[in-house]
């Protein structure tokens, strides 16, 4: 185990970071804070739940406390796939910056332009933002990037399913080839590995844990029902929520309708819920996560695309209402819960049509979780109100369809 106090970091910095009550780095961590310190360029293959986010925050403020600033124009540059992972960004800049004379603005989609136009306008160190919103500012000529030093790509390979790739290649060459790059991706497909053998200066490379990895900390469940019915899956999901000493949980579904019924459904049965997903507007998720993340929302209903990434370190239950399409969502999924040392509890609702996909999930995890079983009567489940949306799949990693412009543009 390393101490953040081996890795070179500042006093300052140390002290911010006690502050959180962290003392040890996580592998990751450790690997690329010396490598970012001393200005080289580094590849993390890192899964989400790894600590990528302060491998490259702790030493950006180093870097950039030690230097001085030029007139208006941004020293450093994160760039995020969706405007959720740029506010958690800023969130751990404001909180590991502390103390620190450095400035920052968040340049993302759902907020006026001219509140972001005034940050630029005044000048400062960091900008974190999503590639469409950062090139929007760009183009209007309130932006120049020709003083970067440090850029910060992460979740590559999500941008890679977004659509972005074009607007990314566009922001490397907009910023000068003399400058720190520290790249983070899950996965290494072809056109991101083309991305870095062309952007990056004889890069650290750095492997995270395994997606297959899943923590000690999290006791998973499996919960079979005899019937595909998706009133008996709501009423098992109930049952399960009321059975166990919950004191917050996040609900995933597969489909983006499915996430608004079974959040209605919820509400419907007394329980304190609320959906998150892309087509909701910015405003109410965000105001949806504060409130998850405060404890005055004790369950998250949510789809891969809106979850994946998140940092929400306390939460003590996952339910899986579908079996995911693809196995390394499975392990996204109950990271996050059981995260910092914490015990975590994980549940799957398993139906006869699943058996595939639960395959998939027991191969990749390498073993069976305790079975539990529900005492109902499945063949009589009473109807319940239903919502009227359509029941488009959520748009996202291999095998589903791709993102239209229009959504790509909501996290813009």
């Amino acid at each position: 185990m390393t101490e953040f106090s081996e890795l070179g970091l500042s006093p300052a910095t140390l002290q911010a970071v006690a502050d959180t009550g962290y003392t040890t780095a996580t592998p990751i961590q450790a690997e690329a804070i010396p490598h970012a310190l001393h200005g080289q360029d580094v590849l993390g293959i890192a899964q989400t739940g790894t600590g990528k986010t302060a491998a490259f925050t702790l030493p950006m403020i180093d870097r950039l406390a030690a230097g001085r600033a030029r007139a208006r124009m941004p020293r450093a540059l994160v760039i995020e796939p969706t405007r959720e992972l740029a506010d958690q960004v800023a969130a751990s800049f404001e909180r590991y910056a502390k103390g620190q004379k450095l400035s920052w603005a968040l340049l993302i989609g759902g907020v006026s332009f001219s509140d972001q136009e005034l940050k630029l306008d005044r000048g400062v160190d960091v900008l974190i933002a999503t590639p469409g919103r950062l090139l929007d500012h760009f183009e209007r000529g309130k932006l120049l990037m020709t003083g970067v030093q440090m850029l910060v790509v992460d979740e590559a390979d999500r941008m890679l399913d977004m659509g972005f790739i074009p607007d990314l290649e566009r922001i490397f060459k907009l910023t000068p080839v003399k400058k720190q790059t520290l790249f983070f991706s899950a996965t290494m497909p072809p056109e991101i590995t083309r991305l870095t053998k062309q952007f990056l200066k004889d890069p650290i490379r750095i492997e995270a844990s395994r997606p297959a990895t899943t923590a000690e900390t999290i006791t998973q469940y499996l919960v079979r029902i005899p019937t595909q019915d998706q009133k008996a899956k709501r009423t098992a999901l109930r049952m399960l929520i009321s059975r166990d000493d919950v004191k917050n949980g996040i609900v995933f579904c597969n489909r983006k309708s499915e996430v608004d019924i079974v959040a209605k459904s919820l509400k419907t049965h007394g329980l304190d819920a609320a959906p998150i997903h892309g087509d909701l507007d910015q405003q109410t998720r965000m105001r949806t996560l504060e409130s998850f993340r405060n404890g005055s929302l004790k369950l998250l209903v949510a789809s891969d695309v809106a979850a994946r990434g998140l940092d929400i370190p306390d939460v003590s239950h996952v339910f899986n209402f579908d079996v995911p399409h693809h196995a390394d969502d499975y392990v996204h999924r109950i990271g996050r819960t059981g995260r910092a040392g914490k015990l975590g509890q994980t549940f799957m609702i398993v139906t006869p049509a699943d058996s595939r996909n639960l395959d998939k999930v027991l191969k990749l995890i390498g073993k069976t979780p305790e079975e539990i079983k529900l005492e109902a009567d499945w063949a009589n489940i009473k109807d319940e109100p239903r919502s009227s949306r359509g029941g488009d799949r959520d748009r996202g990693r291999g095998g589903r369809s791709a993102p239209s412009s229009r959504d790509r543009d909501r996290d813009r």
